[in-house]
């Protein structure tokens, strides 16, 4: 898959991931403070390890509109689905696109 096309599908979903991820909870006049507060407690202990390290398999997951899926990507949605109400509600798609938007 061509890294423009990579770059693309992690680029265009930015403002949806921004609301799962937290990086515009901040930024923005309408975000919740319950929305910040649960979006940074998703990133706190070991399981942000764990989901900072699917990035690669979620690039992979992305790219393949959904068809490449991993052990470590799937472990990462879990952990983002017990940690957030909003993540529950995410598709799969959405939720590695928010993973590829965090840093």
């Amino acid at each position: 898959m061509p890294a423009s096309l990579v770059l693309l599908c992690v680029l265009a979903p930015a403002a949806l991931a921004g609301s799962f991820a937290g990086t515009s909870a901040g930024s923005s006049a309408g975000a919740s403070s319950a929305g910040s507060s649960a979006s940074s407690n998703s990133t706190s202990g070991g399981d942000d390890k764990l989901v900072r390290e699917a990035r690669e398999d979620a690039a992979g997951f992305v790219a393949s509109e959904g068809q490449v899926r991993s052990a470590r990507l799937e472990a990462a949605l879990r952990v983002m689905r017990e940690r957030d109400a909003q993540a529950r509600q995410a598709s799969d798609l959405e939720l590695a696109r928010t993973i590829l938007a965090s840093e």
